[in-house]
């Protein structure tokens, strides 16, 4: 990567650059959609992308791959957005709010985009700067989806030498971030246990086998996982979120189900983990008499950075945000997941999360009704995302 050529302040090109950002992050966020169902968004992602000129092809049904400088002879790097949104009614009174009941940006994926397009749109206007080949990967259904899966599978990597990558985060204050060397975060995934007895009437537990009561030694079991399978410095979590076993009051049920999910940093460690709740239920089934079904379900592995592209990543952090850009306060890695995790265990990268928080309405968590994506980090990452490709961007602060 070259020194970045020094630009003058802020220009009329880049001022539009900006607003055409802000107004596709409201138009999207009007109008969400679904993992897999992201039909609509995709087709405002291509016909921005045709009216900008710039070449791209649908990847992986709903997603989209764009490319500048395919010929450039340098490093080959590409750049990530995502999507999709969540099944979740929005409750912000924003004058753009969602148009579509029941389904909400409530992650900041619509942001992801905008600020994407707005780096497509600033990069195409200096292709003749790019040393080497940028593809723009607009992503769909990270939300459990598997969407990188699919989008590496449709050859959305092919020929990519490195990608990048961020998420917006509300407990980060605006202008802080972390990207770590290794795992920024956790690798998930889920677990069922359906345990079967005999019911009968409460009067008389004694001609039952009684799943609640199996069910309850269970739950009390699997919590010891972590305290007494794990290392005290290993971050790593077993929720039991769910215990169906709904009955009458005089009624001891046939079936009681129980659900739950599992965090580690490091994707190994939850696949033991797995197994760990796989022996426990069953050991616990057989001591109550009951029987139990045990499903595991892995999803996302750990989201692990390499070294070389995390250092990348800071420096540009540093120069965007100043030499308090680290919060430290931030435990990593953080116990949420990311399908880009797939991307970098595919080809070296990095992934940052970049604080969103700010006064009150930005420190909703992801996933809230009240979350908000804080608009101003628009203007600070789309200049982030033209240094890691090696273009300057007008800094108008």
């Amino acid at each position: 990567m070259t020194n970045l050529k020094q630009m003058d302040n802020a220009t009329p090109l880049w001022d539009d650059v900006l607003a055409q950002g802000r107004a596709f992050f409201q138009e999207l966020h009007q109008y969400p959609e679904l993992r897999w169902q992201e039909q609509q968004t995709a087709q405002r992602i291509r016909a921005r992308l045709s009216a900008l000129d710039i070449p791209w092809r649908a990847c992986a049904s709903t997603g989209t791959v764009a490319t500048l400088a395919p010929a450039a002879r340098g490093k080959h790097i590409a750049l990530r957005g995502d999507i999709d949104a969540l099944p979740i009614d929005e409750m912000t009174n924003l004058p753009y709010a969602s148009q579509h009941q029941g389904c909400m940006h409530a992650c900041g994926h619509d942001g992801h985009s905008a600020v994407l397009m707005a780096t497509a749109q600033w990069l195409k206007q200096h292709e003749g700067e790019l040393e080497g080949p940028v593809s723009l990967i607009f992503q769909p259904a990270e939300e459990g989806g598997h969407g990188a899966k699919k989008m590496i599978e449709d050859g959305a990597l092919d020929g990519v030498e490195e990608i990048y990558g961020w998420h917006n985060w509300p407990a980060i204050q605006l202008g802080q971030a972390v990207c770590p060397d290794g795992a920024v975060m956790a690798a998930n995934g889920g677990f069922q246990i359906v345990i079967r007895g005999e019911g009968g009437h409460a009067s008389q537990p004694e001609a039952c086998r009684d799943p609640v009561l199996a069910g309850s030694a269970m739950v009390l079991a699997l919590q010891q996982i972590v305290s007494r399978h794990a290392s005290p410095q290993e971050a790593a979590v077993v929720s039991v979120t769910s215990f169906d076993g709904k009955s009458g009051p005089t009624v001891i049920p046939e079936v009681v189900t129980l659900s739950g999910s599992i965090r580690s940093a490091c994707t190994e460690r939850r696949d033991q983990i797995g197994q760990k709740i796989n022996d426990i239920a069953t050991a616990t089934a057989i001591a109550y008499g009951v029987e139990a079904e045990v499903t595991i379900e892995p999803c996302y592995g750990a989201t692990v950075n390499h070294s070389n592209q995390a250092l990348r990543w800071r420096n540009v952090l540093e120069q965007e945000f100043g030499s308090d850009w680290h919060c430290d306060k931030t435990p990593l890695p953080i116990m949420g997941s990311e399908d880009f995790s797939y991307y970098l265990n595919k080809v070296p990268g990095a992934f940052a999360l970049i604080g969103n928080g700010e006064g009150e309405a930005y420190i909703k968590p992801c996933h809230s009704p009240q979350y908000q994506f804080n608009a101003g980090l628009i203007e600070r990452v789309v200049r982030m995302y033209c240094r890691l490709v090696g273009v300057a961007a007008p800094d108008n602060r």
